[in-house]
C-alpha cells in the first residue's frame, strides 16, 4: 500500500523512562542504544515506522536533566528544541502518581508550542496493582488536557499497537518522507558507533561511561561481504583508560565481542571489529572536541 500521510511525532521524558526502548520496539530494530544508565541518548533520533498507507516519523531525544557540562548543556538543548514543528508530542512517564520537575518543565513547553500531546505510560508491568494506573493518569490529567492516555510496556512490547493507531491519527496528507526499508536517518557508521558506546555504558560502572565518546575511524564494506570497522574509545582521565581496557585486556575484548555481535546482527554481515583507547581530558566541556564527537550542531 503507497504511503499518502505522514507524521511527524517527538518522543520526549526524563532520563531512563524507556525512550530508546520504545522508537526499537516501535520500528522492529535496534536503532538507539539502551542501558539501566540515564543519559544514553545523546543526539536526535529519527526512527521510522509505516503503518499501511501512513508513515510516522518518531524522534527519540536525549532526557530532560539538570546539565552538568557543556555535553549536557547540548542535550538538554536538543530535548527542547525537538518539541517543535512536529504534528505531536508523546510524553513518556513511569507509572508514578505524581507529576515530577522534568514533566512539568515539558508540558510548559508543550502548552507554549501549542502542540497536541499523548501521555504515554510506561513500565507498566512494574505495577503490582493495576489499578495504580489510575492516580498515575488522574495526576497528569490535572496537569495537561491530553489527547489520549495509553499504557504500555515498551520492554515487552505491549500496548503499541495501540499507540500507533492512536498517532496516526495526527498524519497529514503528504508524501513519503523515507523510502521503504529505511528505518533511521543515521549513517550505518554512526549507528556502530552508539553500539560500541552502549556496551561501554552496560559494562562499565558509575561515572566512567558517562565520560566516554566513540569515533569511527574506518568502515570498510569489503567485495567479501565482511566489513572492516576501526573504533576509537576516548574517555576523560588515564585512570579510566586502565579499567577500559581492563586486565590483560579483557573487559576491551568484552566490549568490543559484545558489540560486534550486535553490529553484525543490524548490517546482516561479518564485521571484523577493532577498538583502541585513547584519552582527551575532560572532553565533555571543550567545545571543540563535542563538535568533533557530532555532538553539537553550532
Amino acid at each position: 500500500m503507497p504511503i499518502t500521510k505522514t507524521a511527524m511525532i517527538t518522543l520526549c521524558g526524563r532520563p531512563n523512562v524507556g525512550k530508546s526502548t520504545l522508537v526499537n520496539a516501535l520500528v522492529g530494530e535496534k536503532i538507539a542504544i539502551v542501558s539501566n544508565k540515564p543519559q544514553t541518548t545523546r543526539n536526535r533520533i529519527y526512527g521510522v515506522v509505516n503503518r499501511d498507507d501512513t508513515q510516522l516519523v518518531f524522534l527519540d531525544t536525549p532526557g530532560f536533566h539538570k546539565a552538568r557540562n557543556r555535553l549536557g548543556d547540548y542535550m538538554v538543548k536538543v530535548a527542547r528544541e525537538s518539541i517543535a514543528d512536529v504534528d505531536a508530542v508523546v510524553l513518556l512517564v513511569e507509572p508514578a502518581p505524581r507529576v515530577g520537575i522534568p514533566e512539568q518543565e515539558l508540558i510548559q513547553k508543550i502548552k507554549e508550542a501549542g502542540l497536541p500531546a499523548v501521555l504515554c505510560v510506561n513500565k507498566i508491568d512494574t505495577l503490582e496493582k493495576k489499578d495504580g494506573l489510575l492516580a498515575v493518569i488522574a495526576a497528569y490529567s490535572a496537569a495537561y488536557d491530553f489527547d489520549a492516555v495509553v499504557p504500555i510496556s515498551a520492554l515487552r512490547q505491549d500496548g503499541l499497537r495501540d499507540l500507533l493507531i492512536e498517532l496516526s491519527k495526527y498524519a497529514q496528507e503528504g508524501p513519503q518522507l523515507f523510502p521503504d526499508g529505511m528505518v533511521t536517518d543515521q549513517p550505518d557508521r554512526q549507528v556502530v558507533g552508539e553500539i560500541v558506546r552502549e556496551k561501554l555504558l552496560r559494562c562499565l560502572d558509575q561515572e566512567i561511561p558517562h565520560g566516554t565518546a566513540v569515533e569511527i575511524t574506518r568502515f570498510v564494506e569489503r567485495d567479501d561481504e565482511v566489513i572492516e570497522v576501526e573504533a576509537t574509545i576516548y574517555c576523560e582521565k588515564k585512570s579510566h583508560k586502565g579499567i577500559i581496557i581492563g586486565k590483560n585486556g579483557e573487559m576491551l575484548k568484552r566490549i568490543s565481542t559484545e558489540a560486534r555481535h550486535d553490529v553484525e546482527r543490524f548490517m546482516g554481515a561479518k564485521v571484523y571489529l577493532q577498538t583502541w583507547v585513547k584519552v582527551k581530558e575532560n572532553w565533555r566541556d571543550n567545545l571543540n572536541y563535542i563538535r568533533a564527537f557530532g555532538y553539537d550542531d553550532q
